[in-house]
């Protein structure tokens, strides 16, 4: 057989003392290679094909692991295609906003401003595209033509009127226009994007937060407000900072960790599902859910991660979608998460501007014992190890913050440490020194 795939070197690491964490990570390596060819593709059994949704979840985990910007670029532009704008990007509305969002956070892990400026003027005109369908309260709702797909769930959802889901990637959007148009220094359209994200804000709030139930409903039907409660939009209104703050413990408690919620059974949205709740301080349950979903699909036999897994399903009941026995794709990249969480959240490497030119570390052992690795950046490395006692870290460029807690009043001979309140400290990174932080 021939085993074909796209020669990227794994330049990003992670190890811990749990060997199924390891093993979770290994195959999570694994399955985005094998949907890694000329573009991000979304799995390497059926479609193989470039979905926006699934390549906007390959573009984060490939900041974890291979760096590799022109995946990423290559992957955006055939997913755009040229003007004029007919349709949503692979014919559906939400997968229009993820193209959108995905440009930003490209520049932010990649520093690259000049991509921007080539693909700025394809964001005008679908932009363009989708003000021109939106309905008399400025809203967008599906039109023929128009695919709502938000998930493959196994609960009933009405795709009708207006679906709160879709107006916040909207709303999401529009931010990023405002935010591109910045950094390539046009004024006019960053006041215009702003603006227009800014109204679109409390219009939302308006629309869909219900007291009653705590949370946001998932639609409005001609002006009536829905009474069922899905996840996805408040998983989302938690990862882009937009909930008030009397509102994140009612989301947390009456959706995210809520045993009679509607439960996601896609690896696509447990992405950001376990997101949230890392967002939320949640690390300890994200950890137990990765062993357990992940884990799962690991004691079926799975070498790779698949496009759906229910716990609750049976034997070929597994390997069932779409209406055909087997019909499921085995390997999809989108099953590949693991990478983006425990680089992000356990050893706690992000961006804070372009091209990690500064950064901040924040690892996180929750249950382990120990945890260390590599996250990759334009400028090489950095790498980190932490147990309960110490705490290790060296980059290979750009400059950083560590923030940690330390029961005990911290040590480092490399620099100083500041307290920043009760058992919290931080300390500044610089290039090429090689930091050793002794905790308690």
């Amino acid at each position: 057989m021939f085993y074909e795939y796209l020669p990227l070197e794994r330049k990003g690491s992670f190890r811990c003392n749990d060997q199924l964490i390891n093993r979770i990570w290994e195959v999570s390596a694994y399955t985005l290679h094998l949907t890694s060819r000329e573009f991000f593709v979304d799995g390497i059994k059926r479609d193989r094909w470039v979905w926006s949704g699934d390549a906007a979840q390959s573009y984060l985990m490939n900041y974890y692991l291979f760096n590799d910007n022109q995946s990423v670029k290559r992957s955006i532009y055939a997913l755009r295609g040229k003007d004029p704008v007919t349709s949503h990007i692979n014919t559906i509305m939400d997968y229009t906003f993820y193209w959108f969002i995905s440009i930003y956070d490209y520049y932010l892990y990649s520093g690259d401003r000049s991509f921007l400026e080539q693909i700025y003027p394809k964001m005008k005109t679908l932009m363009d595209f989708c003000f021109a369908r939106t309905n008399d309260s400025k809203m967008l709702e599906g039109k023929a033509g128009d695919w709502i797909f938000i998930d493959w769930a196994d609960f009933k959802m009405s795709k009708s009127g207006e679906v709160s889901f879709e107006q916040l990637l909207y709303w999401r959007s529009l931010q990023t226009m405002a935010l591109c148009a910045e950094v390539i220094d046009n004024k006019e359209d960053k006041t215009y994007y702003k603006d227009a994200a800014d109204n679109f804000l409390m219009t939302f709030y308006a629309c869909f937060w219900s007291e009653k139930h705590g949370a946001f409903v998932h639609n409005l039907e001609n002006n009536i407000m829905s009474e069922q409660v899905t996840p996805f939009t408040n998983i989302f209104a938690v990862i882009f900072d937009f909930l008030l703050d009397r509102h994140q413990e009612q989301v947390k408690n009456n959706v995210l960790l809520n045993d009679k919620a509607l439960k996601i059974t896609t690896p696509y949205m447990r992405f950001y599902e376990l997101e949230a709740l890392c967002l939320l301080g949640e690390h300890n349950h994200v950890l137990n859910e990765i062993r357990n979903y992940w884990g799962g699909m690991l004691d079926l036999g799975a070498t790779s991660f698949w496009e759906k897994y229910n716990p609750n399903d049976c034997g070929a009941e597994h390997y069932a979608m779409y209406g055909r026995p087997y019909g499921k794709s085995l390997c999809h990249s989108w099953g590949a998460s693991p990478l983006y969480l425990l680089g992000k959240y356990y050893l706690g490497v992000r961006p804070t501007t372009a091209g990690f030119q500064t950064y901040e570390i924040e690892p996180y052992l929750a249950d382990l014992e120990w945890v260390e690795g590599d996250v990759p950046t334009p400028f090489g490395n950095i790498h980190v190890y932490c147990d309960s006692e110490k705490i290790s870290v060296k980059a290979d460029g750009g400059t950083g913050i560590l923030r940690f807690t330390s029961q005990g009043k911290p040590e480092c001979a490399e620099t100083e440490i500041v307290k920043k309140e009760n058992t919290r400290y931080e300390i500044q990174i610089a290039a090429g020194i090689q930091y050793n932080v002794k905790i308690g």
